[in-house]
């Protein structure tokens, strides 16, 4: 290893060293790359290795960013000029972007030695990370369950220690799921928060976003002070904050007003057992913090599903017909797997008024959450209402997709309702089931407000710190 003590600072700390000297930016990059090695042949986390790129990156001169030097992976759905970007798909398993995105741009900007891309299901679909092209990215906990999705193999390398942020997106889940399968810390932003272009105004209807996962909440923090922020083609704009968020990780939250509810989204769904202690405990937690806390949860309509599939099947049809255009014939599962296929029918038998009345029923859902977060300060639920997937439960490949949304609708009800709202929220480590594995708690906050949670996530941080826990498979190990 050529810098041992690597494993002892998050992202801000690494880039810290490297401004005073300590340490420089080929010795931070040559550990990264020694601990991808000694880790991802078990993990499979990082599966577009550039590592030249990365050299000339450093050899070029990095720019004098808040980052400068720290190594870090984009997720396999962001162009990256010169590299390669796959999508977690076959027919694009040679692509090489010819332009970055605005938010890979951003990381260039802020000092970032970016070394390859992480794991993603094809087109970032699923809540695990078991693309054809790819194959399974391991839970570093248990090799035998699912890191999560779509963000699977960001947070599988962050936990297993292999660098302490990296680059994940959310749709309907993908940064707090795989944050909470793999016991990392993860926030999804505010919509409009973070860049998606200039290839895009937004994602999925506006339900997809770009963040990071870390292990410390300092560093989601200061990332969100670096890479967020308008573009000149944003279609709207999220508000600005009050002061910066690396700032808020610094304060106090004050007494809070957190509902919370250890109960399925829907009534006829069941939460494990486990997963349901873990809640309890950690409101009984927060009001020994002298919070003010209560049980309840908003009467969520029970649509939210069937919205869900509409919108984002329609967003997987555009790029499906893309591609059938450009090749001259339908797309086959040569070419993509068999669920982005069928998402891709099932959109093309689905109208404009279908898509409008999607959209007017996420509106519907939206209305809820707003007004729930009017009478409260912060919604405490659990991220996943089950323990991590094992490898194989959900088969983009199947003959038969009918058991996907029983799965979906049982294991993640509650995450994608954030992303049809647009509010801020966050996946914090802070339990783990007697098997030993992770149990993320999800913390919601009105639109705008990521400091709020900032501020909560770093009193748990301090009063539970999560960092000093290693999974089995550790590059610290």
């Amino acid at each position: 290893m050529a810098f041992k003590e690597y494993g002892s600072y998050d992202g801000v700390g690494l880039a810290d060293l490297v401004r005073k000297k300590e340490v420089t930016p080929n010795e931070l990059l040559d550990e990264a790359l020694a601990r991808t090695a000694k880790v991802d042949p078990q993990l499979n986390a990082v599966v577009v290795k550039h590592y030249d790129y990365a050299e000339r990156q450093i050899e070029k001169g990095l720019p004098d960013g808040p980052f400068k030097g720290v190594p870090f992976l984009l997720k396999d759905l962001e162009y990256l000029g010169g590299t390669r970007t796959t999508f977690g798909a076959t027919i694009f398993k040679d692509l090489v972007a010819d332009h970055s995105g605005t938010f890979a741009q951003r990381c260039l900007d802020a000092g970032l030695t970016i070394f390859g891309k992480s794991a993603s299901p094809e087109m970032g679909l699923l809540p695990t990370t078991e693309p054809r092209l790819h194959g399974a990215t391991r839970n570093p906990w248990s090799l035998a369950h699912s890191s999560g999705g779509s963000s699977g193999g960001a947070s599988a390398a962050v936990a297993a220690r292999v660098l302490p942020v990296a680059h994940a997106s959310d749709g309907g889940g993908s940064i707090r799921i795989p944050a909470s399968a793999c016991g990392v810390f993860g926030m999804k932003p505010t919509r409009a928060r973070m860049p998606l272009g200039p290839d895009r105004g937004e994602g999925w209807g506006g339900f997809s976003c770009n963040h990071v996962v870390s292990i410390s909440v300092r560093d989601s923090a200061v990332m969100m002070d670096v890479l967020g922020g308008p573009e000149p083609t944003s279609i709207y704009r999220a508000p600005q904050p009050e002061r910066a968020y690396g700032e808020e990780v610094r304060r106090e939250p004050g007494r809070l007003r957190i509902a919370f509810t250890d109960k399925h989204t829907y009534s006829d769904g069941t939460m494990d057992p486990e997963v349901a202690q873990a809640v309890r405990d950690v409101a009984g937690m927060l009001e020994r913090f002298g919070h003010h806390v209560e049980e309840r949860a908003p009467k969520v309509p029970t649509n939210g599903p069937e919205v869900m599939a509409l919108i984002v099947g329609a967003n997987v049809a555009q790029p499906v017909r893309m591609v059938e255009q450009r090749l001259g014939r339908a797309a086959t599962e040569a070419d993509f797997e068999g669920l982005t296929l069928a998402m891709a029918s099932n959109a093309q038998n689905s109208t404009s008024v279908d898509y409008v009345a999607a959209q007017t029923a996420a509106f519907q859902i939206s209305r809820v959450l707003y007004e729930f977060l009017d009478s409260c300060d912060v919604f405490l639920s659990p991220t996943l209402c089950r323990l991590p997937l094992r490898l194989g439960e959900l088969n983009s490949m199947s003959n038969d997709f009918s058991l996907i949304p029983q799965i979906l609708r049982s294991y993640i009800p509650g995450t994608a309702m954030f992303n049809m709202s647009g509010q801020p929220a966050m996946s914090v480590p802070l339990a783990w089931s007697k098997s030993g594995l992770p149990i993320g708690m999800m913390f919601a906050a009105s639109f705008g407000d990521e400091a709020t949670l900032f501020r909560l996530a770093a009193q748990l941080e301090q009063e539970r710190p999560w960092k000093a826990k290693l999974p089995p498979v550790c590059a610290e190990n």
